[in-house]
């Protein structure tokens, strides 16, 4: 049996998924928004896209060192299901927000518009909570019914999911709180008014959890 990868190895991994993850996820969205002539419908398609094909690849390629988490949510499940430790789990969140961050700062760099700036665009509401919450219930789910009876399926399951969750939640599944904060610092269709990213998150955890309660009912007994 293969020894797995040591910390130092699995901590800059997780950085660099963030990285690509939330580049891909801000660059696709001004890239979409200056195409689309003002199209939401196309623009929000072609981010869709974007984001579904570039965590096929991140999770083929560094799920085997780190688990491709890429979202303190999923980090966290594994920590309370005892497959990450706490420590371990603290270092991947850490290095998920910050290296996050530094792709979306990528991204305004790429594009040429200012690095540090707040979104204005308000997601608030009974709808929206109610959207992130659902859609982060169903991905930890994918996850772990996924790894429990198909892992070579996670990671075409996940950028489906994903895919599929941008379109039937109210919020387009942020799904992940780290990337929540990263959309709150560019002002485009993709952004969140930092207020109402303090109120997604804490909802995008809950749904992680009631989604492990429901993984482990349906999937760990069988």
């Amino acid at each position: 049996m293969a020894e797995a990868p040591s910390l130092v190895r699995r901590v800059p991994a997780e950085g660099l998924g963030a990285f690509f993850l939330f580049a891909c996820v801000i660059g696709s969205g001004i890239m979409a928004e200056r195409l689309s002539g003002g199209n939401y419908a196309i623009a929000l398609l072609a981010n869709t896209l974007a984001t579904g094909a570039i965590l096929f690849v991140l999770i083929t390629m560094l799920g085997p060192i780190s688990g491709a988490h890429m979202n303190p949510a999923v980090s966290l499940v594994a920590a309370a299901r005892r497959e990450l430790s706490w420590s371990d789990a603290a270092a991947y969140i850490a290095a998920q927000f910050a290296c996050g961050i530094l792709g979306a700062w990528a991204a305004h760099l790429m594009f040429g518009v200012p690095v540090l700036q707040l979104s204005v665009k308000a997601r608030t509401g009974i709808g929206q909570w109610t959207g992130e919450f659902i859609a982060t219930f169903g991905l930890i789910l994918t996850i772990l019914g996924t790894v429990r009876f198909r892992q070579a399926w996670v990671p075409a399951s996940v950028a489906l999911y994903i895919t599929g969750a941008y379109w039937f939640t109210s919020s387009t599944s942020f799904a992940n709180p780290a990337i929540t904060v990263a959309r709150s610092l560019i002002d485009t269709f993709v952004g969140m008014r930092r207020t109402t990213c303090c109120r997604s998150s804490p909802r995008s955890c809950l749904g992680a959890g009631f989604g492990a309660l429901a993984a482990g009912w349906l999937f760990d007994r069988s």
